[in-house]
């Protein structure tokens, strides 16, 4: 196991390379801007469907409206991403790229949207046929999201533009300097659409999408989802964070297989695609990346050790909500060995088990996205449409889970009482943190806190995991009476805003986006810092001690 363990830590620097890999970035980042508007959608469906489950249909009229607002809405989802992910693959580019000579993102967004309709959508009679707008789009919204900054990155690059004179006012001077990549990106798109209907015979959504179905049914077999939910746990497993590395390489994936879910439900036929969102979030992961939910909630009220009694009251609630960020550097389960079974093939057993009950128990899969914060077992029972197997799977699910879990828990949390009995039944003390805290720091007062309020930004993968440790900051400043505040985003929200803060910290699962973070912050006179992960557990417990690391980082020269 220490082999294993070790081999998989050489290979690190390889797995965070895919993490910055900007493309699969965009995608992770389009997505995110667009999740409230899949969330809105899907509450509408859910007011449209769930009462038909209980025997009761709504009127004609008022179904209608209800589905108008999902069709407008998660409807045109692909034209929604497709400016996105364009725009963050552009904010990216533009990292890179000389500060006097950036690419204007909105003109990006803009063309990519026009380069969207040209390749996928047909017109029809008073506007375009709307079958590659919603879902069906998504694969082909990736092509040109990546295509069109690519190719406003070559003349801009090369300065190739039309030049105004001086006394032209920059706002005009940017409209012609973005004519040439704009007529390029969509005289380009225009010829590949017209030579692929009079070669193919069809549009290039409909063809790229017959293309990757083979890969669509075996990602949805019993190995493929072995593969994608155990990468996503092994990549945890080594302080990455999983999900965000292979969730935009399948997210045209989930989303593709709900809509058909979707549609297959409404027609009263077996809903039999396994692999989306809501597998991913209440089935794979039940209670976090790892399916730790029974683990936080053996060591909160079965364990024996005290370091593991207060990592688990500590983590069950988060938990519950799938944040489970503390039970996994607390405990730690990141890199070790003892815990390294369990977390990886919980999840991997738990969609199989959800993959049985579709195929051959004739459960329905998912039919509604719900957000990934729901409780697990209630956003099973409500992601599938109140299936009645439903209700035998969300306790099966948690059985299996502390079957898997319990003899490991044992050996580690007997390991632990071993290793406090030996320290005078004291816990093993946090290693030192990354940056000292000066005691002149510590002993802050009210009367040295500043006129203008210090503001810290907490990044994470989701914003979820960092709203602890932006809270902790927050609480021990108003401890203090000192004027600071802090807040938590998703990484990549920030890159706008990065000059409202004083500080920004980056949690230790996106340790691997730090040499970008501190460019950019460096950049515009903002400090910034990370963490190690038993550290950052440490400072959401004490809010004192957040308070003071980030004050002791923001006084640093």
């Amino acid at each position: 196991m220490e082999k294993l363990i070790g081999l998989i830590e050489t290979m690190k620097p390889i797995f965070e390379k895919v993490s910055n890999n900007p493309y699969l970035r965009s995608i992770r980042d389009g997505f995110i801007s667009c999740i409230p508007v899949v969330l809105f959608s899907s509450m509408f469906i859910l007011v449209a469907c769930v009462p038909n489950i209980f025997g009761y249909i709504w009127p004609d009229k008022f179904s209608g409206m209800l589905w108008q607002a999902y069709n407008y809405s998660m409807g045109i989802l692909s034209v929604l991403m497709v400016a996105t992910i364009a725009k963050s693959l552009t904010d990216n580019f533009n990292n890179l790229l000389p500060k006097l000579r950036q690419i204007n993102p909105v003109s990006v967004m803009i063309v990519s949207i026009c380069c969207f309709l040209l390749l996928s959508v047909d017109s029809i009679k008073g506007g375009f046929a709307s079958d590659y707008m919603g879902t069906k789009g998504l694969l082909s919204a990736f092509v040109v999201a990546f295509i069109v900054p690519n190719i406003y990155k070559f003349f801009v690059k090369r300065n190739i533009t039309i030049k105004m004179p001086d006394q032209v006012p920059h706002n005009i001077s940017q409209t012609f300097a973005d004519l040439i990549p704009l007529a390029a990106s969509v005289l380009f798109f225009w010829l590949v659409s017209i030579c692929f209907k009079d070669l193919v015979g069809m549009a290039f959504s409909a063809w790229i999408l017959e293309l990757f179905k083979p890969l669509f049914s075996a990602a949805d077999g019993y190995i493929g989802v072995a593969i994608i939910y155990g990468a996503m746990a092994m990549f945890w497993f080594i302080g990455i964070h999983g999900p965000s590395i292979v969730e935009p390489a399948v997210t045209a994936i989930y989303i593709a297989n709900i809509e058909a879910n979707l549609t297959l439900f409404q027609a009263g036929e077996h809903a039999t695609n396994v692999l989306t969102h809501g597998t991913s979030y209440f089935v794979a992961t039940l209670g976090g990346t790892g399916a730790t939910l029974m683990f936080a909630a053996m060591c909160a009220f079965m364990a024996k050790s005290e370091q593991l009694k207060a990592v688990g009251k500590t983590s069950i609630v988060p938990v519950l909500f799938a944040v489970n960020e503390p039970i996994i550097f607390g405990a730690p389960i990141v890199l070790n060995p003892v815990l390294f079974v369990p977390f990886i093939f919980a999840p991997i057993l738990n969609v199989w088990l959800f993959k049985f009950f579709i195929e051959n128990l004739g459960m329905n899969g998912f039919v509604y996205i719900l957000p990934w914060t729901t409780p697990g077992t209630i956003g099973l029972i409500l992601g599938t449409g109140f299936a009645k197997l439903s209700f035998i799977l969300a306790p099966l699910l948690l059985l299996v889970d502390f079957i898997i879990y319990y003899p490991f828990f044992k050996v580690y949390d007997q390991q632990l009482v071993t290793r406090e009995a030996e320290n005078g039944g004291e816990i093993e003390e946090e290693p030192a943190p990354v940056i000292a805290i000066k005691e002149s720091v510590v002993q802050t007062t009210a009367s040295q806190s500043p006129d203008k309020e210090l503001a810290v930004l907490v990044l994470c993968a989701s914003g979820a995991t960092s709203s602890m440790l932006a809270k902790s900051i927050a609480k021990g400043a108003k401890e203090k009476n000192y004027n600071m505040d802090s807040i938590a985003m998703a990484y990549g929200q920030h890159k706008e805003k990065i000059t409202d803060f004083d500080l920004i910290v980056l949690a230790p699962q996106m340790a691997s986006m730090y040499d970008e973070l501190k460019r950019d912050c460096d950049a515009k006179g903002v400090k910034s810092a990370t963490t190690s992960g038993k550290e950052y557990v440490k400072l959401t417990r004490e809010s004192e001690a957040a308070f003071n690391f980030a004050l002791n980082l923001i006084q640093q020269n």
